[in-house]
């Protein structure tokens, strides 16, 4: 079979069973990040620091691998990006931390956290603002503070984070182009998304310093989680599957039991995560909940959502309870152990995945992953072992034609019902730009000819300062 044809069958495979239906087989979808490393002869180090290695390294795992969906790249964070921008809060592979290691995340103590406990107004006044004005200066090394002097080292660093942002971002189009041309495989997931309190606690306030202002000022904390409600959405929804066929990537952190109290999920969390969800089912795209650690304890109130707006990926979590709670509205992926497959036998990765397949899979709307993302310590043998096995046993029918249906759409509750962000107060400053046009307008000479033009140009320039900073702060 020709790439084309390849790639057209597992397409199909993968959103029948995204919309949570019976396709003709179980699609594969392994999450594979520094394991494309470990299996192209690479170190971490080299896939984290050159994106195209990275994209070599994906590639040949998706021809080697008979897999339906992969992500371009999932060692997503590009280090070179982070030097560039001299992030504070990366470890990178070689520069401080072992070649041989992944990028690590570092949270800084509570005393030097990227926003300060009494800083809520400002980033509640004007997100974009703080982001640039306070954030940044605060998590680069080399970008200068508000009222110091422009260094040089600021002006380039500013410069060349930017201009690396753009490239990276640019090569994603061909790479995605390349695994359909060259494996037949499809890109898994596109446009990001993460909930306004795991932003919180993850780069501005961190876990304690959240978790001491859950006690002192909760208004403040979620007054700043609705603030930060539509520019999330806005970067979700400008960077999904303009087809609407592969869902927007929610990457779940610390939102749940026990990092935070059931009473602070339903006050704080979920009425703060639940309207981003539904607009984005309201303009066409679904949600993968990529339930990171164990939320066994909100299914209850994921199955509020409307049917088949989200999928929900079960990391830790007893995936055989997530699928009694949510299988009846929502497609299911995850539940293989991460540690089976990288320390368990072969006999034994295939005995779980006959026991996931069997108690979760009989329907379809289940997509076979690990559950968490894969790095160097998964076993080789052990992921061909996942991949032979669901290829042999997760066969729902024989015989077909080879020709792919028309994929059904987004269906379900009627998307024009739901509330979204409708009703929610607009924010003074709109998503998707930094200064607002009225300001910039009042500074020009007068404008002849076509204003509109001038206007739209203006903001779809304007747009791209707004994609640099909620960018780093959403996926680096």
């Amino acid at each position: 079979m020709n790439p084309n044809q390849l790639y057209q069958e597992r397409l199909t495979r993968y959103v029948t069973a995204l919309r949570n239906e019976k396709p003709d087989k179980i699609p594969i979808r392994p999450f594979v990040a520094e394991f494309t490393a470990k299996y192209a002869g690479m170190t971490c180090q080299q896939v984290a620091h050159d994106y195209n290695l990275a994209f070599a390294a994906a590639v040949k795992c998706a021809k080697e691998f008979d897999w339906d969906a992969v992500v371009p790249n999932m060692v997503y964070v590009w280090t070179g990006l982070g030097q560039a921008a001299g992030l504070r809060y990366y470890g990178i592979p070689g520069i401080g931390i072992p070649h041989t290691s992944g990028f690590n995340y570092i949270e800084p103590p509570e005393d030097k956290a990227f926003m300060r406990e009494d800083e809520y107004d400002a980033l509640i006044d004007d997100p974009t603002g703080f982001l640039y004005n306070v954030w940044l200066p605060r998590v680069s090394t080399e970008v200068a503070a508000i009222g110091q002097p422009a260094t040089y080292r600021n002006n380039l660093a500013l410069v060349k984070s930017s201009m690396a942002m753009m490239a990276y971002f640019t090569a994603f189009g061909p790479q995605i182009q390349r695994l359909h041309d060259e494996c037949g495989t499809v890109s898994a997931i596109a446009g990001i998304f993460k909930a306004p309190f795991d932003i919180i606690g993850d780069k501005l306030r961190g876990y304690i310093g959240l978790t001491m202002d859950m006690a002192t000022q909760p208004d403040k904390v979620l007054k700043a989680c609705e603030a930060l409600m539509p520019h999330l959405t806005h970067v979700g929804l400008t960077t999904a599957d303009p087809a609407k066929q592969v869902p927007i990537g929610f990457w779940m952190h610390r939102g749940c039991v026990p990092f935070i109290s059931p009473k602070q999920f339903q006050s704080h969390y979920w009425p703060t995560l639940r309207p981003c969800i539904e607009e984005f089912w309201k303009h066409g795209n679904q949600t993968m909940f990529y339930a990171e650690g164990k939320w066994d304890h909100h299914l209850d109130d994921f199955a509020t959502l409307p049917e088949r707006s989200i999928l929900f990926h079960v990391d830790q979590g007893d995936i055989f309870l997530a699928h009694k709670k949510l299988h009846h509205k929502f497609a299911l992926s995850g539940g293989i152990p991460n540690v089976l497959l990288s320390y368990g036998k072969p006999d034994e990765v295939r005995a779980h995945c006959r026991k996931v397949i069997d108690g979760v899979a009989q329907d379809g709307g289940y997509i076979m992953d690990a559950s968490a993302i894969m790095q160097d310590d998964t076993s080789i043998e052990n992921l061909r072992a996942l991949t032979d096995f669901t290829r042999e046993h997760g066969v729902y029918s024989t015989g077909g034609t080879g020709v792919s249906p028309v994929l059904r759409p987004s269906a379900g509750s009627d998307p024009s019902d739901l509330i979204g962000l409708a009703n929610r107060a607009a924010p003074r400053i709109k998503p998707g730009i930094c200064r607002p046009w009225e300001e910039k307008a009042k500074e020009l000479p007068p404008i002849t000819g076509d204003q509109d033009l001038v206007h739209r140009v203006w903001e779809n320039v304007e747009a791209l300062g707004n994609t640099y900073i909620w960018q780093l702060l959403l996926s680096f």
